[in-house]
This record gives structure tokens, sequence and C-alpha cells, in this order.
């Protein structure tokens, strides 16, 4: 209401230029653009504007004698249980509705959108019921002067807009609905095929923030656990597994499914991960089994249950052909009492901090044994447990463990490997000791009397928490850093297929949050190993036999005469050869030392370039940012918006330059950036941006050249930072519509609007 005249005008001229989605029929632009001109012709006239004025103040504030003078229109556009008497409205004919909803969707009222255009689509007659001024319901003539297609756009176009506000406001659920809506919509009438698609595919870059949405909520939550886990299981089938690289159109390239996989471990318990990672370990899949053998491990360890133990150390088995998981092998053969077995796996391990740490704290014993208990403890409580959302306040005990009777039924059960076979060449005392360190019951006495409050552990947990855009929003995301599966919405680069077979050991523990040498970096050394090793065992007989043939050359060099001779010219001929040889390179080095030692010799004028100045001329950072004036360019619009880009990055980067907004932004939209500025100012946070900008189309008005409209697509990356350190990612690829105003001879923008996220 206290609007000017001239900010009538500019509005005015702002909503005629912004036109509707090209999807929109004649008829329903037509109905828009008149009931702006009506509005327009209305609040320009003092007298009429001071009537209309009395009018809202009369049913804003509920004013009984103000009322009379509301003056009854055709037909309302609601039900008569929609509102209140006192809610502001005003009531247009039934030829104006489509031209009314394409005025709240430009306002953003989605949810009134849908409010007052779904009467018009359940009924199949085309009829809606509406009251007059008096409260008395009155049928219509029907809908058929409205272009239902018209109607059905807008209603799916809300609830595309809506199910994207939601999801910024991380209710990802609601935004499904919201999208679902538009979408049954489309299908059900059998049009706009192109708007259906774009819902589609918010709903499927939509489905891993949904799925961690799903999977957080309590384990009561039955079903809606359930279908956050079959969301899971489609993505998986589409992608080919966990490393796989089909597209299920998520927008996640490989990596970013990983980081998004292991954000979503913490809100599986332990059996889900079982039955989820063992079936997808079938596919076959490297990381899966991996993930598989952890779920294994955890869960037969604090159900008791070996058994589960035993397998996953057979599928660790398959894993050690291409990657070193020795320790992983080693704590497995602990926990099944196999106390040989874990010794060997240990000795070929290459994890340097966990062997460090064992030997350690096996000082005074003659095996390695109470070290790898209290690491295997360690590792459980650390690296296994927080993992599984019924695990994380799980104590882990090895002596409760050994000391459970289905433990100790099933441990006596199995047999030692090798032991049958190698029973006939081992001697007494040997057998006894082997029976003595295989006997899970000996385990106890490995235990140190007393424990460190504090184990001190070199701590390499790579893992990220899940950020709330999704995998990360991501949210925010991964969702992804992951990573996500932002994690909201992050726009991420494809990224090439993973060889599953020689997947690295960092895939793995980036998943399992603990990062220790590749596997493929020790490959070397294996292969050194191995080669060391087969010299040892098989070359033994061959240094016995060249020694014995030294010896005997010897024996007969002293016995010939010719013999000694020969070899008394060959020393004196190898000492010339070393005296000569000295004698070059001494000649060389001293050459090569002058011709290096005397100064260079430049030629022509040098540059002068001093300490103290810089070579070019430094911009004053206090100089006022020019913004061009006149008739606008393309050039001049993209320097324009540039510079718009660059002041938002200052206002909300480090040093919070909030006040450079005023060289660049006008009206409501300086207050409001200002205002958000100084909120993130607060709160510690601050944004580091990196733009590109291509315009792609310049509209200046023909009622007022002081007015233009731009559009452009603007490439926003963003790094979030709170407290100083850095939150989240975010890549966004937008088509925004910037209205530019000339003041005082410069051009500002007095509004802007995003029209469409490009994916």
């Amino acid at each position: 209401m206290a609007a000017s005249e001239e900010q009538l005008r500019q509005a005015y001229g702002d909503r005629i230029m912004q036109l509707p989605r090209r999807e929109y029929s004649h008829a329903a632009i037509t109905s828009r653009k008149n009931l702006i001109e009506q509005a327009y012709i209305v609040l320009s006239d003092p007298r009429e504007r001071k009537a209309y004025d009395k009018f809202y103040l009369a049913q804003a504030y509920g004013s009984e004698s103000a009322k009379g003078t509301a003056v009854a229109v055709e037909s309302p556009v609601r039900d008569h249980n929609d509102y209140d008497s006192l809610t502001p409205s005003i009531e247009i004919s039934q030829d104006e509705v489509v031209g009314a909803l394409l005025i709240l969707q430009d306002l953003g009222e989605y949810e009134l959108v849908l409010r007052l255009g779904r009467p018009y689509l359940r009924n199949r007659n085309g009829t809606a019921i509406s009251r007059s001024t008096s409260g008395q319901e009155s049928q219509e003539v029907g809908s058929s002067t409205v272009e239902r297609s018209d109607v059905v756009l807008t209603i799916a176009l809300a609830c595309l807009e809506l199910g994207r506000e939601q999801w910024q406001q991380n209710h990802y659920e609601n935004a499904a609905i919201s999208l679902e809506t538009g979408e049954e919509l489309l299908a059900r009438e059998g049009l706009f095929p192109s708007v259906r698609v774009e819902i589609q595919s918010d709903l499927e870059r939509l489905r891993p923030y949904r799925i961690l949405e799903l999977l957080a909520l309590p384990e009561d939550n039955t079903a809606e656990r359930k279908q956050g886990l079959q969301l899971l299981q489609d993505i998986l089938n589409q992608r080919g597994g966990i490393d796989g690289a089909g597209d299920d159109r998520s927008g996640l390239s490989i990596d970013d499914f990983l980081r998004f996989v292991q954000q979503l471990r913490n809100y599986l318990t332990v059996a889900e991960q079982h039955q989820l990672f063992e079936e997808e370990s079938k596919r076959p899949s490297a990381v899966a089994t991996y993930l598989a053998v952890y779920a294994l491990i955890a869960r037969g360890f604090t159900q008791y249950q070996p058994a589960l133990i035993r397998q996953a150390k057979q599928m660790l088995v398959r894993l050690g052909r291409r990657q070193d998981v020795h320790l992983e092998q080693s704590l497995c053969a602990l926990l099944l009492g196999q106390t040989e077995e874990a010794s060997r796996a240990l000795e070929l391990s290459q994890e340097y901090e966990a062997l460090v740490f064992i030997r350690e704290n096996s000082q005074d014993s003659p095996d390695l044994l109470p070290g790898l208990c209290l690491y295997g403890e360690y590792w459980l409580q650390n690296d296994v447990f927080p993992h599984f959302r019924d695990l994380v306040d799980r104590q882990a005990s090895l002596k409760d463990y050994f000391a459970d009777p289905q433990v100790q039924a099933y441990l006596e059960t199995l047999p030692t490997d090798a032991e049958t076979a190698q029973e006939s060449t081992r001697t007494p005392s040997q057998s006894s000791r082997r029976s003595r360190r295989s006997n899970p019951t000996t385990i106890h006495g490995q235990f140190p009397t007393t424990r460190t409050p504090h184990l001190e552990f070199p701590d390499t947990d790579t893992q990220t928490k899940p950020q709330n855009s999704g995998p990360s929003q991501t949210n925010d995301t991964a969702f992804s850093n992951h990573s996500s599966i932002g994690r909201e919405k992050v726009e991420i680069p494809e990224t090439p297929a993973v060889n599953t077979e020689h997947i690295s050991r960092g895939a793995y523990h980036q998943l399992n949050g603990s990062a220790r040498v590749s596997a493929t970096s020790s490959q070397p050394q294996r292969q050194q190993r191995r080669k060391h090793t087969h010299i040892n065992q098989s070359g033994s007989s061959s240094v016995v036999q060249n020694r014995r043939l030294l010896a005997h050359r010897r024996r007969s060099s002293a016995r010939n005469p010719q013999a000694q001779v020969k070899l008394l010219w060959m020393i004196l001929g190898s000492v010339v050869g070393v005296v000569l040889l000295w004698l070059v390179v001494s000649i060389t080095v001293g050459f090569v030392k002058n011709l290096f030692s005397s100064s260079p010799s430049l030629k022509g004028e040098q540059l002068s370039i001093q300490l103290n100045e810089p070579p070019v001329s430094i911009p004053d950072r206090n100089t006022k940012l020019q913004i061009p004036g006149g008739t606008l360019t393309q050039e001049n619009v993209r320097e324009i918006i540039e510079t718009w880009l660059d002041l938002k990055a200052a206002a909300f980067g480090p040093e919070h330059d909030i006040a450079s907004l005023e060289n660049i932004l006008v009206g409501a939209t300086l207050s409001k950036w200002r205002l958000w500025a100084q909120q993130e100012k607060a709160n510690n946070h601050y944004r580091k941006y990196e733009h590109t900008v291509n315009v792609e189309s310049l509209e200046t008005s023909k009622i007022d050249q002081n007015y233009t409209s731009v559009e452009a697509v603007v490439t926003e990356a963003t790094d979030f930072y709170q407290n100083g350190q850095m939150k989240k990612s975010d890549r966004d690829k937008l088509r925004v519509r910037y209205n530019l105003i000339r003041v005082n001879g410069e051009w500002r923008i007095q509004d802007m609007s995003v029209l469409k996220s490009i994916g």
C-alpha cells in the first residue's frame, strides 16, 4: 500500500515482460495479461486506488462498516471452507481462472494454486462449486471456458516447484509426494510429456536423499524403513551394484556413490547390512564383499555366532588374491581360536601402524598374541561397531566372547589348519606347543592385567559425517564427499568406470572409515618378499655347491705356478685401470666446474623488477566499481551480472563485505540480501564462490527504456564454511532472470528469480 506511482509502473512493466512457460496456451497468457492490466488501471487511478485500499483494509482487519463497500464479482474461485471471512481475497469470473492461477504461480503461492485448481479437475463434468459474498453456494456454468490443459499444467508446475522448495528445506519425503502428485496428474491426463520428464528427473535425483531420510527413522518405523531399503535396491539394480557403472539417473558418480553408501551404513543395523551386502557380493562386487565381511564379523562377535566369522574368513580368501587383507584374516583367525594361523597372517600384513601397536603391547611375550588381542578389541570398538546403528554403544570384550558356551562349543569342533597333514612330521614338543596355542581357552591369559584408560593408537579415520543436504545438503550430501548425496543439489561430473577386479584398498577404507596402505602399492613389496622366501627355501643346496666349487678352484690355483702368474698380471692390470679411470674422472670434473662457474651473460635490455614495488600496477581495493550505463549490450549485461556475483562473494565471504552490495542492488532485493549476509556473519558462516555466466537473452522494456530484463545461465560452485571449517560443497547450474533498472545513469539489479535448475 505504500508503493509510489513509479514503483507501480515498474512492477507493471516487470509483470508484463515476464512471460510464463511456452507450454501455456495463448488464451492463458492473455488472461494473465488482462488481470495485470486491470490491476494497474485500478491502482493508477487515485480514486479507485483509495476505494480499493479501503476494501483491502476491511477484509484484512475485519472492519464491519467497511465491508459494505465490497462488490460481489461474478464467481469466486474458492471452496467455501477454504478461507475464513477475514482473509483478503478477490473474486473473479470463470474465464479469468487460468490467468489468476498463473499470477499465483508467479508469486510462488504453490499450495494456493493446488487448493484453487484442483476443484476444476475433480469434477468430471467440469463444474465447480463456489459461493457469492453472501455465503450461498451456487453452481457455475462449468470450466468449459477454461482450458483444462492450462489448469493441468499449472497444477503440475506447482507440484514441481513445491517439491523443489521442500527439497531445499530438507523435507525429502514431502518433496517426493509433491513431485509424484504432479507426475501422476500428467500421466493420467496424457499431457505435457516434457514437463513429466522434468518431474521424473527430479524424483530420480531425489532418491538418495529419501533413502537417507527413511533409513534414519527409528527402527519402529518398519514400513518407512522398508521403503527406503527398496529404493536403495532399485538404485543398486540400475547401477549394477555398489561399484557398478550403470546409470541410475541420480547424478552420482562411482566415487560419490561410494561416499553415499558410507553415509547410509550409519543408519543400517548389523542384520540389515549383513543381508544387503552379502547379496550384493554375489554380483560379484569387491566392495560389497568387503562390507559383507565387516557385517559378518560384527554380527558373529556380538551375537556369539563364530560360524559367521568363519564365513567372513572364507570371503577374505577371495579378496586376498588381489588385496592385502592379512590383518583382517589374522583377526578372524584370532576370533576362531586359530592363534597359529593368526600369527602367520599377521606376519604377511603390510599394516605398519597396526603392527607397531601389536608389537609394543607384546614385548613381554614370546609371541604377538597379547598385542593382537588388545588390537582386536580396539578394532572392533572403533573400526567396526560405529558403522552399525545398533552397535554404536556396544563394548567389545574378547573375554566375554570366548567365555560364551556357544562359542566354545563351536570352536572345539573346528579342525586346525593342516594339522592332520603335518602331525607325522612334527616332534612331540612341537605338537604339544601347537595344541596349547591353538586352544581358544588359552587366549584369556594373553590379556594384560591392566588396561590403559585411553588407547593411544593413530587415528586414521577418514569418514565424513552425513550432510543433511541429501547425501548431503545434499544436501544438502553425498549424498557426496562425500559426499555427500548432496551430501542437499550437487552437480557432479561423470566419472570413468572403475575396474572392480583391481579396486584399491583405499576405496574399501573410504567406506569403512579407516585409511590404510593401498594394496596396489604393496604389491612390489609382497613380490619381493615372495622372491626372497623362494630363494631362502630353494637356494640352500646351490649355495653349498658354489662354496665347494670355489674351494676346489683355489686349491687348483695354488698347485699351478702359471695360474699364479696369470693372477698377478690380472691384479696389476686392475690397479692400472683404476688409476687411469681416476685421472679421467678428475679432468672431467674440473672441466665441468669451470664451464658452469662463469657468470651468465644476458643480452639486451633487462627487466627492472624491485621487491618493494609490483611489476604491474595493482588497482586500489577501495576504487568504486564501474558498472556500465547507457544502452546495454550482452557484453555489458554479462559484466553487470559478474559484478553482482563478485560482490555477493565478497559479502558472504570470510571478510563479510556487506556494504559492497549497495553498489549493485537496489530496493527490496538489497534489503533481503543484506539481511541474509548479516545472518551468515552472525552465525560465523561464510562461503567461497566460483562462477561462470552465459547471457542468453536481453529485452529492454518498450514502455520505459530504464528497465531491462535479462536471462542468463549461471554456474555456481559453492564451498560452505562454519567456524573456519569447510562443511560441504555444492555446484548449481541455473537459468536466472535479472530485472535491471537504471539509477543515476548506472544500471542496478532490481530483482532476480531462478527460472529453472539445469541438471
